[in-house]
């Protein structure tokens, strides 16, 4: 837009400056014509009483005199004798012997003759001819001049357009970027309320927008977190239950079980009483050791179904760009899926492997296969909230990675990549 306005104004004040500079420099040009006619004139005149009254000898050495001051050619016509510059007698001359004036142009030039009656011998003419160097003299200058002068009017209209539009435009850039932070969930920008009144108007729309949405999220995150704190009640009464059975090893099995819901549910409430204060640090963590403590906890329960289970990690720190309870919940996820979703006793595997474009996390299994389309929020295949693939797919994408499904006749293979930090 500010390219525009100042292309704009360029063209208007080019065609301006055209429209009025050429009919002046043509005007120049027909002044300093006359300007140089008129002093011919008036050089030849000066002699006309001794053409009309003077002998030869005393003429000749008059316009000899003349033709020296002026450097210009100067011929007076005689009867019968041509004095000062040679030059032959032009139509012009001939029709200024029968007593007229006149000037006419020629292509050496202006000719100007002017018939002299009442001598003793016949009529006398007297002729001068105006050169084109002569008639042109100074309008060459005074076209640079002009010009010139057009040309800065120009720039300076280029100029004051181009500062005009940054003025304009400043304001409106400083929206777009407002605008394309509050997209990125930078919920504290603002807009500048700069520039015309319209924009100062949208500015402080914008921000009105920006507040009541990060008003809006901050209810959302505080229901979230109101209701993962009412999961403490039944989490206590379930630790305790587990805590009064009679098989230690069931008991801490459950225990355990209980104490890390728990943990899931202390970082969800933490996590987003971070994301309402907007105090939100790079997710990181190291995905061997996720990946690892997962894949031991349902280690246990494959091993109750009949399911063999094989684990190939690669050696950590594997950091990813993704907090560890949400790769946690992203890998939960993926393995309940596989024991919902599988008959018992149907083997399946964890891999974690480095790659150039990141930390690949592999989950296969050999049950009947799972259609792609269940990676949409909210499809499931069966008995479920179709929300765990979505989880995974939204950690993957967190991180700068990907997801996918390749299902097949021989089962399911999901894939994450996770970014680097």
């Amino acid at each position: 837009m500010r390219s525009r306005l100042t292309v704009l104004v360029l063209a208007t004040t080019s065609l301006m400056m055209i429209a009025f500079l050429v009919p002046l420099a043509l005007l120049v040009r027909q002044v300093a014509e006359d300007r140089a006619t008129v002093r011919a004139t008036a050089d030849i005149q000066s002699i006309v009483t001794q053409v009309g009254t003077a002998d030869p000898a005393d003429l000749r050495l008059t316009v000899d005199q003349l033709v020296a001051a002026t450097g210009r050619p100067i011929t007076v016509f005689l009867p019968g004798e041509t004095l000062g510059t040679a030059s032959p007698r032009t139509p012009a001359v001939q029709l200024a012997a029968r007593g007229q004036s006149l000037t006419v142009e020629s292509g050496g030039g202006r000719e100007i003759v002017v018939g002299v009656q009442g001598r003793p011998d016949g009529p006398a003419v007297i002729r001068t001819l105006v050169s084109p160097a002569e008639a042109g003299d100074g309008v060459t200058r005074s076209w640079i001049v002009l010009f010139g002068l057009g040309a800065l009017l120009v720039a300076l209209g280029v100029f004051v357009a181009d500062r005009l539009a940054r003025s304009i435009i400043r304001p409106i850039t400083d929206l777009s970027d407002v605008s394309h932070r509050l997209a990125n969930a930078e919920l504290t920008a603002r807009a500048s309320p700069e520039g015309p009144q319209e924009v100062r108007e949208v500015a402080g729309a914008l921000n009105h927008l920006a507040g009541r949405i990060q008003e809006l999220l901050r209810a959302e995150r505080e229901q979230v977190a109101d209701l993962s704190h009412r999961l403490r009640t039944p989490l206590t009464a379930l630790r305790l239950e587990a805590e009064g059975l009679r098989d230690q090893d069931e008991s801490a099995r459950l225990s355990a079980a209980a104490d890390a819901l728990e943990r899931a549910v202390s970082g969800l409430i933490q996590q987003a009483r971070r994301r309402t204060d907007g105090d939100v640090e790079p997710a990181r963590c190291d995905a061997a050791a996720v990946v690892a403590d997962r894949a031991a906890f349902w280690a246990v329960l494959a091993e109750d179904t009949g399911r063999e289970l094989t684990v190939d990690l690669v050696p950590g720190p594997q950091p990813v760009a993704v907090s560890a309870d949400e790769l946690a919940a992203a890998i939960d996820a993926l393995l309940g899926n596989v024991f919902a979703h599988t008959p018992d006793e149907t083997p399946f595997s964890v891999r974690l492997a480095s790659a150039p474009e990141g930390v690949v996390l592999t989950i296969a299994d050999r049950g009947p296969g799972m259609p792609a389309g269940l990676i949409r929020r909210g499809v499931s295949g069966g008995d479920s909230t179709g929300l765990g693939l979505d989880i995974a797919r939204r950690a993957a994408q967190a991180s700068g990675g990907q997801f996918e499904i390749i299902g097949g006749d021989d089962g399911s293979v999901v894939r994450m990549v996770l970014g680097r930090p």
